[in-house]
């Protein structure tokens, strides 16, 4: 829409503004442009300042009333440009000073254009993620999601910080995710930040941000998570892994919501909403001295607990159709179910790696799969022979009755190892920890059995 009390204007920015491929309107007043917006809002309007009756920032300032989106690039002499700085301030995009020069113009009404298709675009990108997480679209038939699905719809809505406690694998990603999603910040920004994955030095500087010349290589100030989440959620994930020098500021902050940048001394404010999650026993970490009391009670307001997959067996064979339509979409193939005999193996196994264990094995299996059924043989081998008659069957016990019991219990032993090294990709730690040894006897066994 074109705003101007002189017909000369109208005529020449329409005709040009429509060379351009744009469609045009034309107001002659600030009360015409207010009646023609209520009827057909458009996607910008270009308006003259100084116009009769309602001039160009009034006309502004109600156009602002009815839709604080609309984008306006507003026309003045020069000795107003003061008037069209301070309607910047209040939110105009742009202004021109007449006598204007038209390439100017064209310029800026294909960047106002743009700005706008990409403010649209991210947040029509922020509707999808907002319904993706909607309550309802969690799978599940399990009483326990169930009431924590009830317990998310009531915490999401408030400011109060949460603790997502379980086991690795289970969801509290997720369950971060759907009540940031779900509350009042949803269209704020969503900050997350892995607390195990990061050396205290490197972990203080990503959570609040450093001025130049703060340490070695910090060559230009560098905002941190706790300012990029303003006015949104910041999910500390692996929480129990910070240092207790940083578990002090983090307290601060928690109590505060205010924070010094590293090398800095402006104490910034910041408004979040801080998600923490752990697979660590916060509360027995707190008696054995590993985590403040102060900073425990400050995080845990209110509680989450994600149930582990083998509490909720009757999600298993959902959870599975889910993964399986998902991967054999990506892959390109056409697999259409799951054959009976591996929705037993499915639902008998233990799950140690949850529900991200779930999704590997479903991946694999689709990927390994050449027909248009997933039959057990697709699955790996620590699925398929989980019982003690299949256990026997695969080690070749029943053969080899005439060897020595070290000799079967060595055999036995490599195996076991052998999957275990499979289900941790290899991570030797991990693998130490699951058998209840130390990493130096898998080391050792590894060496043993040419296992590498």
């Amino acid at each position: 829409m074109v705003v101007d009390d002189e017909d000369s204007v109208r005529k020449l920015l329409s005709a040009v503004l429509k060379r351009e491929g744009y469609q045009v309107v034309c107001a002659e007043s600030g009360e015409e442009a207010l009646r023609k917006f209520r009827a057909l809002p458009p996607d910008l309007i270009i308006m003259d300042i100084r116009m009769p009756n309602i001039d160009g920032i009034t006309a502004f300032k109600e156009l602002r009333k009815l839709s604080q989106n609309v984008t306006v690039i507003l026309m003045t002499a020069y000795a107003a440009v003061e008037t069209a700085v301070e309607a910047i301030k209040l939110g105009a995009f742009d202004y021109v000073i007449k006598p204007f020069d038209i390439e100017e113009v064209k310029l800026l009404t294909n960047r106002a254009i743009q700005l706008q298709k990409m403010t649209e675009k991210i947040f029509d990108l922020n509707q999808q993620l907002i319904d993706s997480y909607r309550l309802d679209k969690i799978i599940t038939n399990s009483p326990k999601m169930r009431e924590l699905c009830q317990n998310i719809a009531k915490i999401a809505q408030s400011n109060a910080t949460v603790l997502i406690t379980g086991e690795s694998g289970t969801g509290k990603e997720l369950i971060a995710n759907t009540i940031h999603y779900n509350s009042r910040r949803n269209s704020g920004p969503f900050i997350k930040i892995n607390c195990g994955a990061l050396p205290e030095s490197l972990l203080d500087s990503e959570l609040f941000g450093h001025e130049k010349g703060a340490f070695t290589g910090a060559v230009m100030r560098r905002p941190g998570r706790f300012e990029q989440a303003d006015h949104g959620t910041l999910l500390l994930d692996e929480i129990g892994e910070i240092s207790p020098n940083l578990q002090v500021k983090l307290l601060r902050v928690l109590q505060e919501r205010e924070f010094e940048r590293v090398g800095g001394n402006t104490t910034i404010k910041t408004d979040i909403r801080v998600l923490a999650a752990t697979n660590r026993n916060l509360a027995e970490m707190v008696k054995q001295g590993r985590f403040r009391q102060d900073l425990y009670y400050r995080l845990n307001v209110v509680s989450l607990s994600a149930p582990p997959l083998r509490e909720r067996r009757e999600d298993i064979e959902l959870l599975a159709g889910y993964f399986l339509q998902k991967f054999t979409a990506e892959n390109e193939k056409e697999i259409m179910d799951f054959d009976p005999d591996v929705v037993k193996l499915l639902e008998n196994y233990n799950w140690p790696g949850n529900v991200r264990e779930l999704a590997n094995v479903v991946e694999r299996a689709v990927i390994m799969s050449t027909g248009s059924r997933i039959f057990p043989e697709d699955l790996p081998d620590n699925l398929r022979y989980s019982s003690e008659s299949d256990l026997i069957s695969t080690l070749g016990l029943e053969k080899i009755s005439g060897k020595t019991l070290k000799e079967m219990i060595k055999k036995t032993e490599c195996l076991l190892i052998k999957e275990a090294l499979q289900r941790n990709h290899g991570n030797k730690v991990k693998t130490a920890k699951e058998l209840g040894v130390s990493r130096r006897s898998i080391l050792y066994k590894i060496q043993e059995y040419e296992l590498e």
